[in-house]
């Protein structure tokens, strides 16, 4: 099971969607999401390391994004 909570997976999906989710359904979109934010946070990472800082910055993130277009 993933770390995100039910509730916040299907508070999401009622608000930005207008629909409900299963607990079976939440529990999976949850590990979903969990699964890439690793691979966010490891690319992040990598790339504050390349430009010498110890912090991520939302640089990083965005960057992530743009190299992935």
């Amino acid at each position: 099971m993933a770390n995100i909570p039910r509730a916040a997976i299907r508070d999401l999906v009622r608000k930005y969607l207008k629909a409900n989710i299963t607990e079976g359904g939440a529990d999976e979109l949850a590990k979903m999401l969990e699964e890439e934010a690793k691979r966010i946070s490891e690319f992040a990472v990598v790339n504050a390391k390349k430009e010498n800082r110890d912090r991520v910055t939302k640089k990083d993130i965005t960057k992530y994004f743009i190299d992935r277009a």
